[in-house]
């Protein structure tokens, strides 16, 4: 394994439990130590507590360790035309599933819009909006009454699982800088060359160089395929504000803007605060004023980072005896925590079928690329629908997003079909769908697309009324019961949650 961060240790992490108990087998993981890792993958999605119970870190750790916070949706404001929709416009992209008790209420919601879609459908977002945690001390780790995820600083979670995999999880780690790669017979790495080590040989090898990919991108020469012309996003400025008595909103915030949007992370000492842009449509020292009007104070004091992200993805995430995951695999703009999830989803992927003798490298490498890449398609696919549905006229940034040339076809297919039929399970039929249905219409309906309206009959719409009579009435008894993040944070690091 070449690379650490959360790609490289998460990676690392469950390929040593796949292989726990075969001494013929072990996992190595070499870090640069003066490269820093970019930190600013702050949000995750539900899968992260599968991937945490499975390899041994509980969920108090992460809380005491990095500063933890429940994350239940995506808050997207003036995402919508103001003068539309009003000044801070606003909507859910919820984690738990919508329409609890049964029926699909989008044609209730379309026929109604009595309040928001998110708020129709599920008791998420009431409990989300009343600042209410998933979840009580009497729940066990990793399970709620909602589902979840979690804010983390993105440095002390890569600590933490450095300290477990070498700690409980027996990989070898090695801090060293890879000044070379020798490919043998058939173009398979043969070894790497260290610094202070030296010649390193191993059977298989996972890249997790970051943007550099120095093994796949580098010495496997596997061209990278650039999404520009499809997410328009290419900078961030980034900063750290201190803030520790403030209420913590489960969710993270969304703000859009005239190049761009803002992501804004509460954690329990601070928030993290990013301006992402496109340079093309706005120069970095309007964008620089723009995040400290937005915080709301002089950032002077402050370490602002800027980073220049590359949107895209490798043609290939595994070629030969190597696999990319992480950002020398791909990367899209962190509109909804793709960098986790993609690494996460990647990593699981690969350890569930190992390659046990180079004969069976091809059909693997075929097995892999063809999972992959298809996720990253779709992935780039759910991004541009938050762009391009948008009626926002304020700006070429936003009016070019709509323009046809620059949403690819699989998109502009479904958008097609949406248009006189609402999502149905059918429409996402691969396992490999990372955002599914639930996903697509909180999207959808927040951002107001225009379904074709269905015109319901009296009886229909008295039962699925009832339905969302039943949604609120849950939503207010769960706001009762469930307590306030930061007060649930408190009693959680004195005690833990019971364990599963």
């Amino acid at each position: 394994m070449v690379g650490g961060g959360t790609a490289g240790w998460i990676s690392a992490s469950l390929l040593a439990k796949k292989l726990k108990g075969d001494p013929t087998k072990t996992v190595t993981i070499i870090e640069s130590p003066n490269i820093p890792i970019i930190g600013v993958g702050e949000g995750t999605v539900p899968s992260i507590r599968e991937t945490l119970r499975k390899i041994g870190i509980s969920e108090r750790d992460l809380f005491v360790h990095c500063d933890a916070t429940f994350k239940q949706s995506i808050k997207f404001t003036n995402w919508l035309d103001n003068s539309i929709h009003g000044k801070y416009n606003s909507y859910h992209h919820l984690f738990d599933y919508p329409f609890p008790f049964g029926d699909n209420l989008c044609p209730y919601w379309h026929n109604d819009q009595s309040s928001d879609f998110a708020e129709m459908v599920s008791i998420q977002q009431h409990t989300a909006e009343s600042m209410r945690a998933p979840k009580d001390m009497v729940h066990r780790e990793f399970e709620g009454v909602s589902d979840y995820a979690y804010h983390f600083d993105a440095h002390k979670f890569a600590v933490l699982l450095k300290r477990n995999a070498i700690d409980n999880l027996g990989i070898e780690y090695i801090q060293d800088n890879v000044t070379d790669v020798r490919l043998g017979t058939e173009n398979l790495i043969e070894a790497i060359v260290l610094e202070q080590c030296g010649d390193k040989n191993f059977d298989f090898y996972v890249d997790c160089s970051g943007f550099s990919s120095i093994l796949l991108g580098g010495s496997l020469e596997i061209p990278f395929i650039d999404k520009k012309d499809v997410i328009f996003s290419n900078r961030a400025l980034t900063v750290q504000v201190p803030e520790e008595e403030s209420v913590i909103p489960p969710y993270t915030i969304s703000t859009a803007h005239k190049a761009g949007w803002v992501w804004d992370i509460a954690l329990s000492r601070r928030r993290g605060v990013g301006f992402v842009f496109s340079d093309h449509f706005m120069a970095q020292d309007q964008a620089y004023q723009k995040l400290e009007r937005y915080v709301g104070r002089s950032l002077d004091s402050l370490n602002v980072r800027a980073i220049k992200m590359k949107i895209g993805h490798r043609k290939k995430a595994w070629h030969k005896n190597c696999v990319a995951i992480g950002l020398s695999q791909g990367f899209v703009e962190p509109l909804e925590a793709t960098a986790i999830l993609i690494s996460d989803f990647s990593a699981n992927f690969l350890c569930n079928k190992l390659p046990h003798n180079t004969s069976e490298l091809p059909v693997l490498e075929k097995r892999f690329n063809n999972a992959v890449i298809y996720t990253w398609e779709r992935v780039i696919d759910f991004v541009k629908l938050h762009y391009c549905i948008s009626d926002r006229q304020d700006s070429d940034f936003w009016i070019e997003n709509r323009n046809t040339n620059s949403i690819p076809d699989s998109l502009l297919e479904k958008l097609s079909l949406w248009k006189h039929s609402y999502p149905t399970k059918d429409d996402f039929f691969s396992k490999f769908e990372v955002f599914d249905i639930e996903n697509y219409l909180y999207i959808l309906c927040g951002m107001k697309y225009g379904f074709t309206k269905r015109l319901l009959d009296p009886q229909a719409m008295d039962r699925y009324g009832e339905q969302v009579v039943k949604v609120l009435m849950a939503a207010k008894e769960q706001q009762k019961l469930l307590p306030d993040q930061r007060a649930l944070l408190k009693k959680l690091k004195l005690h833990g949650f019971p364990s599963i």
